[in-house]
């Protein structure tokens, strides 16, 4: 008999060796090295099965699209990410770190459809009913026709929802429920795999919309296999800072919908409430202007939010300059403090300890703020406050250049929308000019408020 050429593989990516290792040579995961079953030689045969007339073939323009129709859960921001509603049939995946609050976000989603008259089926693997009847009491979740099971065997779970039959499923988590189909503890990649195979399969056969609660690791990707996104219709990603209230759901995949659409969330001591109009949550309530400061337009989606940031400069006798950063990108920042350097004569910069931050905790990770990042370090450098009104948006080149970015004209009316009447863009040409300009802004501002108090 002829020696298996493999004996383990990856469950991840399916790389076959000889010989158990600890790391997958392939995907260079951890722990997904399996002893795989050995091959038998037997060639087996597949005959062909009849359909059923339900499930026969037909053409594409007879299909019937009414059951794929978006169903609104109440949540305005949730549907503005799903792309409408939740489609009948859809397998939705929620993922996000420990106590950002995704059990509350669904558990809002459950009570709001239970409220237009639709059952809705709440499993929790990690908590107890009681536990959960607990927090759903403090937001005020309750309702008749949402219902409640703690239970971690997926057959219990098949079971509660042949007897509910509920409109909406919500299974809290899908890495803490095992199936006795598969090997392994709950949260190993076959158990994943496993559950969330036949969760899906039941939402088909059922017309049932499926949320599943998932995992991440510590670099922040899904846990589990990641077979685990493709099999799913939408993985939506819950972000936000546990120090902060802001919170943000993204579409990371969405089979109905875009996949360029954020929902702002806030937490609150009554739970989530949405926030249909962030734009005053990253901006500064000071009246007087302050050196330092200067507001960009980020595009978060299809959504421009007006971000202010905020720059302190420093002197310093070390030998070795600080350069800290909160909610921007730390290389960019120092290429901006280099292109200031080199292109906009701020040759100082060398000997001082500059930091850059934003307000309200929200993260920019575009280069349309490098031009409002570079005029709050020229302002803070020269300690000459920008003006109220003035708004900077475009990406900076390391030959000084300031290029365009994406939705420049939607960015233009939202900052004028608000109230900015002077806009650095584009038109500036380089950022020398550009910093300049903001400079003549600050010295005509200040003058009005001079003659102003006289």
């Amino acid at each position: 008999m002829a020696r298996p050429t493999s004996a383990f593989r990856c469950t991840e990516c399916g790389w076959s060796t000889v010989k158990w290792v600890g790391r997958c040579a392939e995907c260079q995961q951890w722990g997904t090295v399996v002893d795989a079953a050995e091959q038998t030689g037997i060639v087996r045969s597949l005959q062909a099965v009849v359909p059923s007339l339900a499930r026969a073939a037909r053409p594409i323009g007879q299909v019937d699209v009414e059951h794929a129709a978006h169903r609104a859960s109440g949540i305005g921001e949730f549907d503005r990410v799903l792309g409408g509603g939740i489609v009948a049939g859809a397998a939705i995946l929620l993922s996000g770190e420990p106590g950002v609050g995704k059990s509350t976000l669904l558990l809002e989603v459950a009570v709001r459809v239970a409220a237009t008259g639709r059952r809705v089926l709440y499993v929790s693997a990690e908590e107890s009913t009681a536990q959960v009847r607990l927090r759903a009491g403090r937001t005020g979740a309750l309702h008749d026709e949402l219902y409640l099971a703690a239970e971690t065997d997926l057959a219990t779970i098949l079971g509660q929802v042949d007897q509910v039959a509920p409109e909406l499923l919500i299974v809290d988590s899908v890495q803490t429920v095992s199936s006795s189909l598969s090997d392994g503890l709950p949260g190993q990649p076959s158990q994943v795999r496993e559950v969330a195979s036949t969760l899906i399969r039941v939402a088909k056969d059922r017309q049932l919309p499926v949320l599943l609660v998932g995992h991440v690791t510590k670099d922040g990707s899904i846990a589990g296999p990641r077979l685990l996104e493709h099999l799913v219709d939408v993985v939506c990603q819950f972000e936000g800072d546990r120090q902060t209230a802001l919170r943000f759901v993204r579409a990371l995949k969405n089979r109905f919908g875009p996949t360029d659409e954020v929902g702002c969330f806030e937490m609150t001591g009554d739970g989530i409430a949405e926030v249909p109009d962030p734009s005053g949550l990253f901006l500064s309530r000071s009246r007087n202007a302050v050196s330092g400061t200067c507001v960009t337009v980020a595009l978060e989606g299809r959504r421009a939010l007006p971000v202010e940031i905020q720059a302190l400069v420093v002197t310093t006798k070390a030998p070795q300059p600080r350069r800290v950063v909160n909610g921007v990108d730390p290389s960019r920042v120092a290429m901006i403090i280099a292109v200031l350097e080199r292109r906009a004569g701020l040759r100082q910069l060398g000997e001082h300890d500059v930091y850059v931050s934003t307000v309200g905790g929200v993260r920019l990770a575009e280069p349309g703020a490098d031009l409002a990042i570079a005029v709050a370090i020229a302002s803070a450098m020269r300690d000459r406050a920008v003006p109220h009104e003035l708004a900077a948006f475009g990406e900076i080149s390391l030959a000084g250049e300031v290029r365009p970015v994406t939705s420049a004209k939607q960015r233009g009316s939202e900052a004028r929308r608000l109230g900015y009447t002077t806009i650095l863009d584009v038109e500036a040409g380089s950022v020398r000019a550009a910093v300049e300009r903001a400079m003549m802004a600050s010295s005509s501002s200040g003058e009005r408020e001079l003659d102003a108090a006289f």
